[in-house]
Parts: C-alpha cells; sequence; structure tokens
C-alpha cells in the first residue's frame, strides 16, 4: 500500500474508485444538511479530493472555492463541477493552512477527510498545524458561518471509535480545545462484489485489511463517520 501522501498525488483515479462506492445509503448528505443548509450559501472545501463532499452540496450552493494541494486530485472534482453547466464554482490549489483567499468570503468552509492526516504527516507539531488549520477555516467565515470537519471512526466498524490514540486525542481536541459539537453515522461501502471490494479497499487500507474483506465475504463493508461542527 502506497503512502497517502503518494495516493493523492499520483493515484487519483484509483482513489476516486475508492470513495465512490462509499456512502451507499447517502447517510453523509442528511447529516450535513441537519448541521447547516448548504442552500444559496458561499461554501469553501478545505482538502477537495476527487470532489465526493462537494458535489452533495453543488447543486445548492450560491458559490463554490474548492481547494486542495494536489492538483492531480482537483481535476476529478473539476471534472464534476463541470457537469452541472453552471460557473458558480473555483478551484485553487492550496495547503489546509495557508489558504489564498480574502478574510470573511463564506457562510460555511468544510473539509472532509483532510485535516487528520497532520498527525501522521507532522507527528511533533500536528496540534499546532491542526490549529492553524481551523484559525483558516474560522477566517474566511462570515460572522454565524459554520465551520464543518469529516473524518473516520473506524473502516470495518460496526460501532463508531477512533482508528487510533492520535485520532481520539485530535477529535477530543476538536471538542475540548475549539468547542466542536459532534455526531457519528454510518457511510458503508457497496461493491458488486467481494472479490471487488478486496482489490479496492486493499489499495487504500492494505494487503491484511483486504484478506478480512475476503475472509468475511462483504460486498457492503461497515464505515463509521464522524461530523464536527461549530457556528463562528
Amino acid at each position: 500500500m502506497a503512502d497517502y501522501a503518494t495516493i493523492y498525488r499520483e493515484y487519483a483515479d484509483q482513489y476516486e474508485r475508492l470513495v465512490a462506492c462509499e456512502d451507499y445509503e447517502l447517510n453523509l448528505p442528511r447529516a450535513l444538511e441537519q448541521i447547516r443548509s448548504f442552500d444559496q450559501a458561499d461554501v469553501i472545501e478545505l482538502g477537495t479530493g476527487t470532489g465526493r463532499v462537494t458535489l452533495l452540496y453543488a447543486a445548492r450552493a450560491r458559490s463554490i472555492i474548492a481547494a486542495d494541494r494536489e492538483s492531480s486530485m482537483l481535476k476529478f472534482a473539476r471534472t464534476k463541477l463541470a457537469a452541472l453547466h453552471r460557473s458558480h464554482w473555483r478551484t485553487v490549489i492550496a495547503d489546509n493552512r495557508r489558504l489564498p483567499l480574502s478574510n470573511q468570503i463564506a457562510d460555511i468552509s468544510i473539509a472532509g477527510w483532510s485535516i487528520g492526516h497532520m498527525q501522521h504527516w507532522h507527528p511533533d507539531t500536528w496540534r499546532s498545524e491542526i490549529d492553524q488549520t481551523i484559525h483558516q477555516m474560522q477566517r474566511v467565515l462570515r460572522p454565524a458561518g459554520t465551520i464543518i470537519i469529516i473524518e473516520t471512526l473506524g473502516t470495518g466498524n460496526t460501532e463508531p471509535s477512533p482508528p487510533h490514540e492520535r485520532l481520539a486525542a485530535y477529535y477530543q481536541m476538536l471538542e475540548q480545545e475549539h468547542g466542536f459539537a459532534s455526531t457519528a453515522i454510518r457511510t458503508d461501502y457497496k461493491f458488486d462484489s467481494v472479490q471487488q471490494a478486496s482489490e479496492v479497499l486493499g489499495f487504500f487500507f492494505g494487503d491484511e485489511f483486504a484478506a478480512w474483506v475476503t475472509d468475511q465475504q462483504l460486498p457492503i463493508v461497515p464505515e463509521c463517520t464522524g461530523l464536527w461542527w461549530r457556528t463562528k
């Protein structure tokens, strides 16, 4: 298995194949709408990737700025957004910690499965890196704007639980130090076959996880997801 940074830089097509199979019951868009309506909202999205979250609200938003540090990932997002035949969006190559955007231009800033990687990429300074990112998400918001953060609570889990202690510390930090509320949902993967599930998930989660999927004969693989939010 390639490391996540390499996947995002060099294997965007395989990553898109993975995330296209997640949340087949569409629990995530319903959970987002319960937090904040995206109708006619100006939205800034960090770590946009191939646009899996973006397309959940794109048809209803007034404007979208989709940011990611990898142009290969944004290429997929642009293709999806272009298919809407609207001109209310743009993409920008940017680090989560240094958004090249003005203050107070958005109603919602959202990041899906992106900020938690700071722990792996910056093991000694991840707390300050995440603080910087949250500051950026706050800075671009207008008064009464909302920050929304989406992260994993376990692939292969039927009950939500942080996959490891570092993520648990990050989630605790969001709630106790930054005042975020939270909820958990299921965003299970659905594949055409056990073989496909093992192949596609193995690419991202490794051979051991792929073998478990095969042993359990799982064309539908459980996934728990957490949402954290805070209003400015």
